[in-house]
């Protein structure tokens, strides 16, 4: 039985052998070259001259060993409904969901953006763009219109594919009225937007030429056949946009060969689940999580796959675990804020069903605290396996890997550095090693393993600067992330290094919050900086310089500005970018050079020390961010 220590310095040594073995997990239509073409760092194309598809290798190969077992299951606690389609059934779907995408003019290479919540349609346009070798962009459908243009202006798509609305907490969200606005927003519209019609929102408009109607389509493509472009491995399978320290979203491109040896390799390694058995990822199709593992993880290894609509505790927080029994969940995947919202409730709906197939729980997002991991661990009795990643990376970077050596677990942590990643905890200041329980940047020597960002979509330079120059001098992958390794050799990761913070998994960069706030009219300047929330992990909180003070001199007056502010980045960004709070202040605390000291004022909020503050040009101002807090 191989350590796994050995299986991953195996991984690092013998990189070619590794992968190749690996690479036998997936059907290949030309066998690849060569592994590994690093001629270009930090560039890495993985097996260099192969051919595949991804959604030959998530349902068509499946067709003759389990056409009839159930492929996907959807449940909506949103809209009461509930709905399974077998891999033949999954297969037709996606043929003709493919027929339609061509009939509308999209063809290899083209971009689609998919807008959609969580239901069976979605899963359909991502593997019929996979199917054909279009470009999926999935945008989470609680981004605002502003957001959602930014996003079409850099994919520049052919094809928007959307519903006319979602549902949360019982309550309809529409789509439509965003995606027109997004597209009057919009220089590269799409030329036609194919909308689904879930009868949520009877009153959605139609735009005559460029709307069509999902149904009707449908109608017209029953039957269709359509065959599996092959695509060279390095070619992109997908965009998907993460925030980051600037204001404008960064597109992560994920190549084809390599994002499918590391989905089959993953699931092998890390998540256990074989073929027929269920799997239950509770994230959205919009995040990194849900396509790596609601949709291309699951299915090219052969597994049923849950997609899930709705809240953990509606009808009650006991839904979940009645999902893993009636379905016989084996693997379940969902993130430490979920689990932290269930804490809240009654530890008997953990007791309530029969979970005895239950394999495994993996959590990700999110740093999980000990106190979270601990309560899960022992409500469920199955062992709970942090893990740690990014969107840019596709899967872990740091988790224990029962697949290869059940390894004890350390409340807390994610445990080891994943196979295929060469990872180092440097120092700051001078990028030497650090010690034993020394708080250092997580950093990843390249080449990176395959299933990672190839690059940033359309942006080669921005993917160097951005990821490999945090350290003069040294080509290294920055995670941005602060991690300590303790005297057993597990790793702790400890937040941020810049300015994104993690609002319940959901990544945002302050930037992107404060250009949000700054859209007010009344607002001349602010700060937006994470704040520790026991719920969330982090909650943006926002100090801002009013153009006219006068509003704010009384309650009242804070109390409706607070609320514009509030509705205007509700507008820019959606619901998920609201900072908690809008505190007035006259200035903002900064050194004498114009930085804003956005560390210093978070530490504050965080009742910590504000560290240095030599460079300070006013000292007053970081007084006003106190009274603010009540911080003596």
């Amino acid at each position: 039985m191989t350590t796994y220590k050995e299986f991953h310095a195996r991984s690092l040594k013998d990189r070619d052998a590794f992968w190749t073995e690996e690479a036998k997990r997936i059907d290949w239509h030309k066998p690849f070259a060569k592994v590994l073409d690093y001629s270009r760092p930090p560039f890495a194309k993985w097996f260099v001259g192969g051919e595949t598809n991804l959604c030959h290798n998530a349902v068509d190969r499946h067709l003759a060993p389990r056409g009839e077992q159930k492929a996907l299951v959807w449940i909506s606690t949103e809209v009461d409904q509930e709905q399974s389609f077998t891999y033949r059934q999954l297969h037709a779907e996606v043929n003709r969901v493919a027929a339609m995408m061509q009939a509308l003019g999209v063809g290899r290479g083209d971009r689609v953006i998919i807008y959609m919540p969580n239901m069976p349609e979605a899963v359909f346009a991502i593997l019929a763009c996979a199917r054909i070798g279009a470009i999926h962009s999935v945008v989470f459908g609680g981004f605002a219109a502003a957001s959602l243009a930014a996003r079409i202006d850099d994919a520049k798509p052919s094809l928007m594919v959307t519903a006319d609305g979602g549902s949360r907490m019982g309550k309809v969200v529409p789509y439509k009225p965003l995606v027109d606005e997004s597209i009057r927003l919009s220089k590269f519209p799409p030329a036609k937007v194919l909308i689904l019609k879930r009868g949520l929102d009877p009153s959605m408009p139609s735009v005559p030429e460029r709307d069509v109607d999902w149904a009707t389509l449908a109608k017209q493509h029953e039957g269709a056949k359509v065959p599996c472009a092959w695509l060279e491995s390095s070619e992109p399978s997908y965009i998907l946009y993460t925030s980051g320290t600037t204001g404008k979203p960064k597109g992560v491109q994920r190549d084809v060969g390599g994002h499918a040896v590391a989905m089959a390799a993953s699931m092998q390694h890390i998540y256990c689940g074989g073929p027929g058995e269920s799997i239950f990822t509770t994230s959205d199709i919009g995040w990194a999580v849900g396509h790596s593992y609601i949709i291309y993880g699951p299915l090219i290894a052969g597994m049923t796959t849950i997609i899930y609509e709705g809240v953990p505790v509606r009808p009650d927080a006991g839904v979940w675990w009645k999902i893993v029994q009636d379905h016989k969940v084996a693997v379940m995947f969902s993130a430490p804020t979920a689990i932290r919202v269930l804490k809240k409730h009654d530890i008997a709906w953990l007791k309530k069903y029969d979970l005895s197939t239950l394999k495994h729980l993996f959590l990700a997002g999110e740093p999980l605290d000990e106190p979270t991991h601990a309560w899960i661990s022992q409500g469920l009795g199955k062992p709970v396996i942090d893990h740690y990643w990014q969107t840019e990376t596709g899967w872990p970077v740091l988790t224990s890997a029962p697949g290869v050596e059940k390894t004890p677990i350390k409340f807390g942590s994610p445990s080891f550095p994943a196979y295929g990643y060469d990872l180092k905890l440097l120092r700051e200041s001078d990028a030497t090693v650090a010690g034993p329980d020394e708080k250092a940047v997580v950093v990843v020597e390249p080449p990176l393993p395959p299933g990672c960002m190839s690059t940033l979509w359309g942006d080669d330079e921005r993917f160097v600067k951005t990821y490999f120059s945090m350290f003069p001098g040294k080509l290294l992958y920055a995670t941005f992330d602060w991690g300590i390794r303790d005297k057993d050799g597990y790793y702790f990761i400890l937040g941020r290094t810049d300015d994104v913070i993690n609002v319940a998994g959901h990544r945002l960069g302050t930037r992107e919050i404060e250009e949000a706030v700054n859209m007010h009219p009344g607002i001349a300047e602010c700060a937006v900086v994470g704040v520790a929330d026991q719920l969330k992990g982090q909650m943006p909180m926002a100090f801002a310089v009013l153009k006219d003070p006068a509003q704010v001199a009384t309650p009242e007056g804070r109390m409706k500005m607070e609320g514009e502010v509030m509705q205007t980045v509700n507008q820019q960004l959606g619901a998920i970018g609201r900072p908690g709070r809008v505190f007035f202040v006259t200035l903002l605390p900064k050194t004498r050079s114009g930085k804003v000291l956005r560390r210093s004022i978070a530490a504050l909020a965080e009742g910590r020390d504000p560290g240095d503050l030599t460079t300070i040009e006013d000292p007053g101002a970081l007084q006003q961010i106190k009274d603010c807090l009540g911080v003596k």
